[in-house]
């Protein structure tokens, strides 16, 4: 067997570079697809990349035939306010992006050299038969969130909880029927539902250092409120277990065993930054900083890892103190 080859989307986002840079070290070849091609191989080395709009165009059949596997993590950021036009985006790159990611599949030849299957954009194209090399990737890992759940108070929620019902929620509930409808292409799906992810450079953490670092960091919105946190290596850890081990699949919860209330988050990221974490952040102040974005910090959710603990995973950053330190040391090297 040759090098594993994996196509990836969003590979410049949070967790992209991170994760094409531990296949690369694992002897990958790896292909990205991304709006700027010239960027992505810039920034991410040696990578094959190829240009894709995912609101615009199917994806194209020559980065997706002949891989093992492709990672979706391409979508637009949650962490903004939601106007009209935000959850346009926050939707539709979700939905639609995944959907033209499908429609590139199903253009792919079966893994035997069947025809292509009907519903992709170049279904029944000859030539796109032909320059196939190797048929359909055998698995997808496509992102998805905890807000899957919605607010959910102190309630230990695993896979198998029912989705909620509000804006993100309901997108996640798309965004993965979508992926799942590759389970009919013969692709094994897994749906990565990550929680808030420890990295330093960027996302969520990124956003908290400054107020914590000035001394005016403390619980948003009384405290009470869970908070499932991973660190970044382990996100990646489960990409890679996901796409190495047949077992990984359907909806995983991408959260380190123990979730915390923001109280305790606040005090473990003070203690982290040697900075006081009292000072309370009203609720409203934040309702009116983000809007309805607000609610996703303010109410939470309480996701565990019931799969990836059943199926052996081993958290290399399990402890939210210690996860912290690693997460502001990365990105101080």
């Amino acid at each position: 067997m040759g090098a594993l080859r994996v196509t990836v989307t969003g590979a410049t986002g949070l967790i992209g570079p991170q994760l094409t840079a531990a296949l690369l070290e694992r002897g990958a070849e790896v292909t990205v697809l991304s709006r700027d091609p010239d960027r992505a191989r810039a920034r991410l080395g040696d990578v094959t990349a190829i240009a894709w709009d995912p609101l615009a165009d199917s994806a194209p059949v020559e980065a997706l035939s002949g891989r093992d596997a492709v990672v979706h993590l391409a979508g637009a950021p949650v962490a903004q306010r939601w106007s009209a036009k935000a959850k346009r985006a926050i939707r539709e790159s979700r939905v639609i992006g995944t959907r033209n990611l499908l429609a590139g599949l199903a253009a792919c030849a079966d893994a035997d050299g069947g025809e292509a299957s009907s519903g992709g954009a170049n279904s029944g194209d000859a030539d796109g038969d032909a320059a196939n090399g190797g048929g359909r990737p055998r698995m997808l890992i496509s992102s998805s969130a905890i807000g899957y759940y919605g607010p959910r108070g102190d309630e230990p929620l695993d896979e198998d909880a029912p989705p909620g019902e509000d804006f993100l929620a309901r997108v996640c509930v798309e965004w993965e029927a979508e992926a799942a409808k590759a389970r009919g292409l013969g692709l094994r799906v897994v749906q990565v539902r990550t929680g808030v992810v420890l990295d330093a450079a960027g996302g969520a953490l990124a956003k908290m250092l400054t107020p914590f670092r000035l001394g005016v960091g403390g619980p948003v919105a009384g405290g009470r409120q869970y908070m499932s946190w991973i660190h970044a290596d382990d996100l990646v850890g489960m990409v890679l277990a996901a796409i190495e081990d047949e077992r990984w699949s359907g909806p995983i919860n991408a959260t380190a065993p123990e979730p915390v209330t923001n109280a305790a988050f606040s005090h473990a990221l003070g203690k982290a930054l040697h900075r006081p974490s009292l000072l309370p952040v009203p609720g409203l102040a934040l309702r009116a900083l983000y809007g309805e974005m607000a609610e996703i910090v303010t109410t939470g959710a309480r996701a565990v890892p019931a799969k990836p603990l059943v199926l052996g995973y081993e958290f290399s950053q399990p402890r939210l103190e210690q996860a912290l330190r690693s997460a502001l040391g990365s990105a101080s090297r």
